[in-house]
């Protein structure tokens, strides 16, 4: 089952192991289970310290549990967990085995003192890239918590258990038999959903917090250059992100970051926190910025949070990103994970075999189109435009395809549904303006980026487009806000960019305070 090298590599983690382990498989005749089967022999093969039993009894199959010899086991695995997933298997086995997972001590007593039951499912794709993380943290407070159970259940394998439950976009996860949460989560953020204290404690702690000389506002590649470099000017840094890493952990492949031919999205954003991590900044994570009041007179600026917390900076650089565009349509936030997805690589493989469309012409949507076309039924791309707005290249890949169908001058007005999902997507023919209906299963929406400033309305500057207006050094419309990245006017939304915009905002805020009378009050 695996190669030579994977598992010479396996072996050397496996020598890790704190106390023996069981794999208790529940497995069928198909060849599904006759791969598990080849996994969990070379798995148990590596290590003395494992054992494989064939006894479970699991109505999933194939389907595998990991737990301390002796012990009830508290992770599961209902599906191969190969591809992404790999990485999940191997710190799953040697948490379960007591090897303590990599999260820091206040987590860790978090964790084990959360009361109650909890019994997590989490619905994946071996293709998402985002699924791993929650994999992962489920799995950690799995083995840190008797009172917590997780399984890892794949979609494509459990498909009717999938459609009874009418999941439509991956991560999906449940608790205790209800949904909890679909998407991206981080342990942080599961743990301030399980945890009815944890927001209270969190905005008496940042509240205490002593001014900082530059906060930053955001996490993502923007946030994270300023935060490097003001940092290393050796004045107090902080940094406040609703979520590390900004949108770029939702980007799957990443080949136009000079010097990094090929990475991808949670990869550069877990590289981006690990180099701030390295300097002294206070980073204040799943905090969500809700007003600014600029400080007159030599006074500090405040950054009021969602959670009530207050804090204050002598300069402020704000670097909150974009988001999804939305159609702003009827349907499209009842169907929200039923149907209507934004991420092709995440979600595609749910839809095998299955009608779809893609909203929008650009590069983003011809490539969730190219992407789809081989995996689903049929891909119907809509423009609004009278022609396709991607590159030549992607163009010529999309019409080479003969389970595509291009349509232009497409208004899209609804999405439809029955019985809780999608059922079809209704357009207005922007030249004969008549509407048409299409049937289908799945809406996949790519029609490009808001900037994340609501917040900022009325407070200082913003384009039509609402994006923060910025100079030539990144200074905003108020003495000591700066603002980089894709929330501002700055052209050419680019990783690369926001960057190089990221550490020019910080550099005008450090010059702004040696040359400003930065005594405050």
């Amino acid at each position: 089952m695996l190669e030579a090298a994977i598992k010479a590599q396996l072996k050397t983690y496996l020598e890790k192991l704190v106390d023996p382990i069981e794999l208790v498989a529940s497995l069928d005749d198909g060849p599904k289970s006759a791969e598990m089967r080849a996994l969990l022999e070379d798995v148990a093969s590596l290590s003395g310290k494992v054992s494989l039993s064939e006894s479970g009894s699991d109505i999933r199959r194939p389907s595998f549990t990991i737990g301390k010899k002796g012990e009830p086991a508290r992770i599961g695995f209902a599906g191969l967990p190969m591809g992404h997933e790999f990485t999940s298997l191997i710190l799953a086995l040697l948490q379960a085995s007591g090897y303590a997972p990599r999260i820091g001590d206040e987590q860790i007593r978090q964790i084990k003192a959360l009361p109650g039951e909890y019994r997590f499912k989490t619905y994946v794709s071996l293709t998402c890239h985002n699924c791993p993380d929650v994999v992962q943290a489920l799995n950690a407070m799995a083995a840190l918590n008797p009172n917590v159970r997780h399984v890892m259940i794949d979609g494509a394998l459990n498909q009717a258990e999938v459609e009874a439950r009418q999941i439509m976009a991956v991560p999906s996860v449940w608790l205790n038999g209800e949904p909890f949460e679909d998407g991206r989560m981080t342990l942080e953020e599961i743990l301030a959903r399980v945890d009815s204290g944890a927001s209270a404690r969190e905005a008496d702690r940042l509240s205490a917090q002593e001014p900082f000389d530059v906060l930053v506002v955001g996490g993502g590649p923007a946030g994270a250059a300023a935060a490097v470099y003001a940092a290393r000017k050796g004045i107090r840094t902080g940094l406040l992100a609703e979520r590390f890493g900004g949108q770029v952990m939702d980007t799957l492949a990443i080949e136009n970051l000079i010097s990094v031919p090929h990475t991808d999205g949670p990869k550069l954003g877990r590289a981006l926190e690990e180099h701030v991590k390295e300097y002294d900044v206070d980073i204040m994570n799943l905090q969500q910025a809700e007003a600014l009041v600029p400080g007159n007179a030599g006074n500090y600026h405040e950054i009021r949070l969602k959670n009530g917390a207050t804090l204050k900076s002598k300069a402020v650089i704000i670097s909150t990103g974009a988001r999804w565009r939305e159609l702003n349509v009827p349907g499209e936030q009842e169907y929200r994970g039923k149907g209507v997805a934004y991420c092709p690589h995440c979600d595609g493989p749910l839809f095998k075999g299955k009608r779809v469309a893609v909203v929008g012409g650009g590069n983003s949507g011809v490539e969730a189109a190219i992407d789809l076309a081989g995996i689903v039924g049929h891909v119907t791309l809509l423009e609004f435009a009278d022609a396709l707005r991607a590159d030549a290249v992607l163009q010529k890949k999309l019409h080479s395809l003969p389970n595509v169908t291009v349509i232009t001058s497409a208004q899209t007005t609804e999405v439809n549904g029955a019985e809780g999902k999608v059922s079809g997507l209704t357009y207005t023919d922007r030249v004969t303006g008549q509407p048409i209906t299409l049937p289908l299963e799945g809406v996949f929406i790519q029609i490009g980026l808001l900037p994340n400033t609501d917040w900022l309305k009325g407070v200082i500057n913003l384009s039509r487009f609402g994006e923060v207006e910025v100079d030539a050094r990144g200074a905003a419309s108020v003495p000591g806000v700066f603002a980089a990245g894709d929330c501002t006017t700055v052209p050419y939304k680019q990783i690369i960019i926001a960057m190089g915009e990221g550490a020019k905002a910080s550099l005008s805020a450090f010059d702004y305070l040696i040359r400003s009378d930065t005594s405050t009050t």
